[in-house]
């Protein structure tokens, strides 16, 4: 397995895994399939060029992605945000992997944690995360309209 950064000149190959991930689980995620898929290639280029956005190749085909944002409003945070592994790669470590390159990001730009939401239902999701060190803050929230009845929870892991 390989775990590679896109630039922001990979911005159709992450377009197309990020469609993907809304399909799959849109309920796991804060924007909408028609959100992502009616953004144009000036966005998703911002968006790589602005976020540490890691993909995981296993037998040559992308197998999920994750990305690491700084928090604007603590220097030393940074999230753990658009974490999918493709359904035919789950349990195979590919979530791991995207993790630790995450991990691994936020230690060398200086953070000393790194934090993520995920949705109250999504056990395996919550299972994995248990598993890396991210331990429950108390802190609970919505997705944002019009999902504002899944009910997530915050997460923290100490780099």
């Amino acid at each position: 397995m390989q775990i590679q950064r896109i630039a922001p000149d990979g911005w159709e190959r992450y377009r197309r895994i990020r469609l993907r991930a809304l399909q799959d689980a849109p309920d796991a995620f804060g924007t909408t399939l028609q959100e992502a898929a009616s953004r144009h290639e000036a966005a998703w280029r911002e968006q790589l060029d602005a976020l540490a956005t890691f993909i995981a190749v296993l037998d040559r085909q992308d197998a999920g992605t994750a990305r690491g944002a700084p928090d604007t409003s603590s220097p030393s945070n940074a999230f753990l945000i658009g974490m999918w592994v493709a359904p035919p790669y789950r349990g195979l470590g590919v979530g791991v992997q995207l993790i630790e390159a995450v991990c691994a990001w936020a230690r060398a730009e200086g953070f000393s944690r790194l934090t993520l939401d995920v949705a109250d239902d999504n056990k395996a999701a919550i299972d994995l995360y248990a598993r890396m060190g991210f331990a429950e803050t108390g802190e609970r929230g919505t997705l944002p309209p019009p999902r504002t009845h899944i009910l997530e929870h915050r997460r923290v892991f100490l780099l």
